[in-house]
């Protein structure tokens, strides 16, 4: 006989535990609107939606394995041993925003079940075989979510959606503050669970400190953090007790915690957590202990690192088993209605698996990307150009525009880009470490949180993955999150936030959920004086390695504004994800060819010439008519690029310099017509050798067909030192002569 795999195994245990029940009484005579054993909120009808929610879940992990058999399947990571987390789905509301860990299938199935019409089981297997109308995320992926139940997808598998529902949470009080409209309640509370082993990952550990932060400042966190705790990361077990010993106690978190297998205990523990959030607008942190069945995923050979015993004894903690043995006992219905019940479920996802396997898949590079990044520039043009009214305007910039000042530093531009964009956008906020009452490291930020309040410029704490998470909670709330990261080098302890939750909502709910944000970093290199690593980065490849992402580098004052609003713009209209890259060694700048000429400095333009002074995103700038040599740069290399131009055509040579101002998009159209244009080029990249910005530009003028003679001259591939050993590494003025005089030669 062929030997019992480990899903039959699961399916027959649990049917032949089921018949084996007492029967508790005569067939469905119990009261159903009664709770099911004193003292509990869980009545009769409530316990039957759960195990019919649990039973679902439970024959989905089960189709999933099948349909991988077959070839029609591709994901088999279930929740077959998690089902308690249907009592989080049941107390919570249907409009109370939900952000799932991947075994929380029966939650799913809870929640659905408060929403006449939904598909739950449909929804699922559509998304296990891939297939294109799968209604979240159109067979991009297999995920948890909906939209007309405030499920919001996720595919992190280490809690990095975590920052993410502590953004989310904060965003419903401030929402409120700002008299903002928001898709969400203000009574609502924010759902987020995670696994035991993805507690202990930083990511985790740093949203659960903000959260904690937040409360303990006395401002409104209802975020109910839900740990579905199997003993298990994959094969390394979490140390028994450690989940209870980290979170229990902890100052602003309550905690509670219930066995997944007592339906009972964990309804009421559930109900009483949800309760204290939405009352208290404070985090609890619910513990619901769990076993796994069906190992990690199905290509997971659990027998290798645990054995027969300890695997068998799971199976009377099975969350199913303890919800059917619980209505049995409480006379609801027989154990073979039970099993009836069970068996009409296997039956309906069998056959709506049989359906699905008949639906199309995506079918094309065009499908697939759509909903990626997409794009309304006459949309976005028109909101650029959009100023708020002129009495606000003069009211936040004390009866003096800043179109009547005198030339302005890229850094005064900006700022005043900042207050014109706080005015024209009510949902505007900006926060960061540093940039309230100081202002910003450089004075960026400076007198915004004074004139537009701590509502909306405002500190937080020192951790990047939570100012990030802020931004993206509250872009999906309703609100325009300008979040500033310090340094470009401070970036990276958080790139997962932009690369795995920011540039992938839209793709992974086909466009139905977004986060626009434009993220200001001060970065690049050539700062004088307060130098080092840190503090000079010139580390942009992952970030033009992210899809979707649109990196603007103005690099002077006269770019800056239309640029920024460019940015805002598209985050308003098209839910982009913007990095705003301000070039540290250009914010006070004056002078570019000599000593005060203030030729750097710009005047800023009143609103009645935005719309013609407009930057689109992936459109850069050409200083010059030559014909000769073209220098193609970006942000400190500009200035330098402009010198060496004069030099040069001083000398009789026809040079022109073209600023690509966008790192992603490149402006590929007008690179084209520059490789028209020149006999020559040369790539002036201040980044790196390796995985800098060079290799993408001559890569787009190879594709273009340039004909011509082409050479780049970059930074090397190393850290930046600190003082005068800089130079040494970095991009030079010099060395881009040298390199332009040999081209022409």
């Amino acid at each position: 006989m062929p030997e019992t795999t480990p899903e039959e195994e699961l399916d027959l245990r649990f049917v032949s535990a089921v018949r084996d029940l007492p029967g508790g009484g005569e067939d469905g005579t119990a009261d159903r609107t009664a709770p099911v054993v004193p003292g509990t909120r869980l009545t009769g009808e409530q316990a039957i939606a759960l195990f019919d929610a649990q039973a679902g879940s439970r024959h989905l992990d089960l189709a999933a394995r099948y349909l991988r058999a077959d070839g029609h399947g591709f994901y088999t990571i279930g929740s077959a041993g998690h089902e308690a987390n249907a009592a989080v789905g049941a107390v919570s509301r249907r409009d109370d925003p939900a952000l799932l860990h991947y075994r929380s299938g029966a939650f799913y199935l809870a929640r659905a079940a408060q929403v006449p019409g939904s598909e739950p089981l449909r929804d699922v297997l559509l998304g296990l075989v891939a297939a294109s109308d799968e209604p979240i995320s159109g067979g991009r992926h297999k995920v948890f979510g909906n939209h007309d139940l405030a499920v919001i997808p996720q595919t992190s598998t280490i809690a990095s959606h975590l920052p993410r529902a502590v953004g989310i949470a904060f965003s419903i009080g401030r929402a409120g503050k700002l008299d903002v409209r928001s898709p969400w309640p203000a009574d609502a509370i924010v759902v987020a669970s995670f696994g035991d082993a993805s507690a202990s990952h930083s990511t985790a550990a740093g949203a659960i400190n903000a959260a904690c932060r937040t409360a303990f400042q006395g401002l409104p966190m209802p975020l109910l953090l839900v740990c579905e705790d199997n003993g298990l990361g994959i094969s390394v077990p979490t140390p028994q007790g450690w989940v209870a010993a980290a979170h229990s106690g902890r100052p602003g978190l309550r905690y509670f915690s219930a066995a997944g297998w007592d339906p009972v205990a964990c309804f009421d523990a559930a109900a009483k957590a949800a309760a204290y959030v939405r009352a208290s607008r404070s985090p609890a942190f619910l513990h619901l202990e769990l076993v796994r069945f069906l190992g990690h995923a199905g290509s997971d050979a659990e027998i290798s690192y645990r054995s027969q015993a300890e695997i068998a004894a799971d199976y009377a903690r099975d969350p199913l088993l303890g919800t059917a043995r619980l209505i049995v006992a409480a006379g609801l219905l027989s154990p073979q209605q039970v099993i009836t019940r069970y068996e009409e479920l296997r039956a309906r996802v069998k056959t709506i698996a049989g359906q699905a396997v008949t639906h199309r898949g995506l079918a094309s590079r065009a499908e697939v990307t759509a909903p990626l990044a997409p794009r309304h520039p006459d949309q976005v043009a028109c909101r650029a150009a959009t100023a708020g009214s002129a009495a606000a305007r003069e009211a936040a910039f004390g009866g003096k525009r800043p179109e009547e000042a005198g030339p302005l530093t890229l850094a005064d531009t900006i700022n005043r880009g900042l207050a014109d964009a706080l005015v024209a956008y009510p949902e505007l906020m900006v926060f960061g470490e540093d940039v309230g009452r100081k202002g910003g490291v450089y004075g960026v930020t400076r007198g915004l949180a004074r004139r537009f309040g701590a509502g909306r410029v405002f500190d937080t704490l020192l951790d990047e993955q939570a100012i990030l998470g802020l931004g993206l909670g509250a872009g999906i709330s309703g609100l325009l999150p300008v979040p500033e990261i310090q340094y470009l080098a401070y970036l990276h302890n958080a790139e997962d936030q932009l690369r795995g939750e920011a540039a992938s909502m839209q793709f992974f709910s086909a466009g139905q959920y977004r986060n626009p944000m434009v993220v200001r970093v001060a970065g690049l290199a050539y700062q004088k004086g307060f130098g080092g690593h840190f503090h000079n980065d010139n580390a942009v490849g992952v970030l033009r390695d992210i899809p979707g992402l649109v990196i603007a580098v103005p690099a002077r004052a006269e770019d800056a504004a239309p640029m920024l609003r460019t940015c805002l713009a598209a985050a308003h209209v098209d839910g982009t994800v913007c990095v705003f890259l301000e070039p540290i060694a250009l914010y006070h700048t004056r002078d570019l060819h000599r000593p005060g000429d203030s030729a750097w400095l710009s005047p800023y333009a009143s609103p009645r010439r935005w719309a013609h002074e407009h930057v689109p995103i992936g459109h850069g700038r050409a200083y010059g008519s030559g014909t000769d040599l073209t220098l193609i740069t970006f942000g400190n290399g500009l200035p330098m690029c402009l010198r060496v131009a004069q030099r040069l055509t001083a000398a009789g040579a026809g040079v022109r310099v073209f600023d690509l101002r966008w790192l992603a998009p490149l402006p590929a159209e007008q690179l084209r017509t520059e490789a028209s244009l020149a006999r020559r080029i040369l790539v002036v990249d201040e980044t790196r050798q390796t995985g800098g910005v060079s290799e993408g530009v001559i890569t787009e003028l190879a594709d273009a067909g340039y004909r011509g003679t082409i050479a780049r001259i970059t930074s090397a591939d190393s850290f930046i030192p600190l003082g005068d050993a800089a130079a040494h590494v970095l991009l030079s003025e010099a060395g881009i002569e040298q390199a332009a005089r040999k081209l022409l030669d």
